[in-house]
């Protein structure tokens, strides 16, 4: 089975909660392990935020208020995107984890603890990060998609 969707959303905090129910509803539908769904959701609950907080773009690009998210879910695994238009973030050689008590910060570190792969990267010659991570995917006996 193979699924996937994208979404073009504005960079409101409103929009973080919708990327990840549909991500949830998504895989539920597919039959992915409820464990999975979390693990993924709250990732994307991540990069989403940053998107939201740090994912501006100059107002010449038209592009500054919003954001997209993409999910794949294709054979036996998930991979997410979230890409911006902000000034671009990559992690140095010297980049430190926030520590455990910070409120902010914390975000890609979790990212990178729930997902399976996870890359950072700049979009060549336009600016933005695009967060992308994957997940191997585990199934429910009983899928709601191929019992309905």
């Amino acid at each position: 089975m193979s699924i996937w969707w994208s979404l073009h959303l504005r960079r409101d905090a409103a929009s973080v909660p919708l990327a990840r129910r549909l991500l949830i509803g998504t895989m539920e539908t597919a039959g992915v392990d409820p464990d999975i769904s979390y693990d993924l959701s709250v990732a994307l609950s991540e990069a989403c935020a940053n998107a939201v907080e740090h994912g501006g773009g100059t107002p010449c690009n038209g592009s500054a208020e919003a954001y997209r998210v993409t999910a794949y879910l294709d054979g036996e695994r998930c991979r997410i995107e979230v890409a911006d238009s902000g000034p671009g973030f990559v992690p140095g050689p010297g980049a430190r984890p926030a520590r455990a008590d910070a409120e902010h910060g914390r975000g890609l570190c979790l990212i990178r603890e729930l997902a399976d792969h996870v890359h950072i990267g700049g979009k060549p010659g336009r600016g933005g990060t695009v967060v992308s991570f994957d997940k191997i995917l585990k199934w429910t006996k009983d899928p709601s998609l191929l019992t309905a």
